[in-house]
């Protein structure tokens, strides 16, 4: 996945990068991409960089203060190379950046698309809390993608390897010294006198975990890592990758707080009782599929309760989930459902499972493979499918949504999926467990005798 996609940059953004860990790589990544779609990309500092990283951008150009900002020259060399970067002078082996006025300015001047700035500094370090005086982000920053190297794991909580570590030692009471553990990055990126620090209030957050190779121990530290950071509101999502990476795009995934549907409102007409609370395994069905969802660490869970409402929401509140009712479920069926649901999501949540409450032997692999591929960026709508059959459960992105809620009764949920299979991936399902529910009597019997319950 390229940097564009993974933060979601549109025309018109100022882009700040700040922490540690590869600010400049990802600064100048992303403005070569961009670059290459024919943008026309800005790229500067409210600090310092080294003049040999000059040499990465095609273009580079001295303007000294706001006075000196020459926006006819500056459009001359957008037009000719689209990416440019402007520093105020060079002092030694340093390029000195732009002040926030000069960057204000350049706004109202300069026939740019996007402005990208690195806001802070980290003397090569990978991982950092601010001192008093930084970062420097302007007020009209739209988004802030704060970074850390996952190289800094493991390392020595001093001045050797981190930057400032006095203030995350007094912020959190960590030991001098000790190695540098994964919920200590989480802590100091979600921190809003740390990581989180300086940002303006209308700026959205993705935060990006640098220096992530292949897959193994090192990817699951740093999806620990975005997990935990992922508790902070103000963040919308963590992107996991490698932005030097010469073989292919930096990005491996982004994780986003995704939350889960289960559809429990239904008459169960056909099974004569209802479906969801019927014994498997000791305990109701319903409880066996939030069992399986509770082990996918999903952000948020709602069970729509319709008939028999409050034994449902008994149920479920033995599994830990809320229940949200949906008085019209006699009508509109599984469509009304889903628009409770969606109704019931904050709007932290970026994408949300859609799972039947009577699919008790729903798969944990399928539910992880659909959270891989949407964390990797396969699609913005993600289904299992066992031979070229689509089943439940479904992921859909929260782009979606609103299409849904619009839809009316004689409409139904697919019709949306249908209508986007541009942007729709498939996960091959291991069984055609994804196919099957308990409607009838006949079909519980069946299920209890695969699940080996009879």
């Amino acid at each position: 996945m390229q940097l564009k996609r993974a933060l979601g940059v549109v025309p018109g953004e100022i882009v700040a990068f700040t922490g540690a860990g590869g600010k400049t790589s990802a600064l100048f990544r992303l403005g070569t991409e961009l670059a290459a779609e024919g943008w026309r990309v800005v790229g500067t500092t409210t600090t310092q960089i080294s003049t040999s990283e000059l040499a990465l951008v095609p273009r580079s150009l001295a303007i000294g203060g706001a006075s000196g900002l020459r926006p006819a020259a500056i459009s001359r060399a957008l037009t000719q190379d689209k990416f440019v970067f402007l520093y105020r002078q060079i002092v030694g082996d340093k390029a000195l950046g732009l002040s926030v006025e000069s960057i204000n300015a350049l706004a109202d001047a300069i026939d740019s698309d996007v402005t990208l700035i690195e806001a802070d500094s980290a003397q090569q370090r990978s991982f950092k809390a601010p001192f008093k005086s930084e970062p420097i982000i302007p007020a009209d920053t739209s988004l802030v993608v704060p970074m850390v190297g996952l190289d800094a794991l493991g390392q020595s909580l001093d001045d050797d390897y981190v930057y400032n570590a006095a203030a995350m030692i007094e912020q959190f009471g960590y030991i001098p010294g000790d190695r540098v553990r994964a919920p200590w990055i989480a802590s100091v990126m979600r921190d809003e006198f740390l990581g989180l620090k300086g940002i303006p209030d209308n700026a959205r957050v993705i935060g990006l975990i640098n220096k992530v190779s292949g897959q193994g121990y090192r990817r699951g530290r740093a999806r620990l890592i975005a997990q935990l950071m992922l508790r902070s509101a103000r963040i919308r999502g963590v992107a996991i990758g490698e932005v030097k990476n010469a073989q292919g795009d930096p990005i491996h995934e982004v994780r986003r707080r995704i939350g889960a549907i289960v559809l429990a409102g239904g008459l169960s007409s056909r099974m004569g009782q209802l479906k969801v609370l019927m014994p498997w395994d000791g305990r109701p069905v319903i409880s066996a599929i939030l069992e399986r969802l509770r082990n996918a660490r999903l952000d948020d869970v709602v069970v729509i309760t319709g008939h028999s409402a409050a034994q449902v929401r008994v149920a479920a509140g033995r599994e830990g989930v809320r229940c949200v009712h949906n008085a019209e479920y006699r009508d509109g069926e599984m469509l009304s459902s889903l628009q409770v649901g969606l109704r019931a999501f904050g709007p932290e949540i970026a994408a949300c499972l859609v799972v039947l409450g009577d699919q008790p032997q729903i798969e944990p692999r399928v539910i992880s493979d659909l959270l891989a591929a949407y964390a990797e960026g396969k699609g913005e709508i993600i289904a299992p499918s066992f031979l070229r059959r689509r089943g439940h459960p479904y992921l859909i992105d929260r782009a979606f949504w609103p299409e849904l809620l619009d839809m009316s009764p004689e409409n139904s949920p697919r019709d949306v999926l249908n209508a986007h299979s541009d942007v729709t991936a498939y996960i091959d399902a291991p069984s055609d467990s994804i196919l099957r529910d308990i409607d009838t009597p006949e079909d519980y019997a069946r299920e209890r005798r695969l699940a080996g319950l009879n």
